[in-house]
């Protein structure tokens, strides 16, 4: 559908611009909250730094292969 050039500069852009923007507005909610033990904190972080790259998988998928494109 795209070419690998066009994917990877959208990971890319995806990596610089989107997940920053992601951390700073989860750290901002739950600063909101009382912090909670450290075993629910983790869980919590671990969650959504999964989270975040469900939406952009298609797009990470192949990244970083060798394909035959130039």
């Amino acid at each position: 559908m795209f070419s690998y050039k066009l994917k990877r500069l959208f990971a890319i852009l995806v990596l610089l611009l989107w997940l920053p923007i992601y951390i700073l507005v989860v750290l901002n909610i739950l600063a909101l909250f009382e912090r909670p033990s450290l075993i629910i904190e983790l869980l919590v972080y671990v969650i959504l730094g999964v989270f975040w790259a469900l939406p952009f998988k298609a797009l990470f998928k192949g990244i970083g292969q060798q394909t035959k494109d130039k």
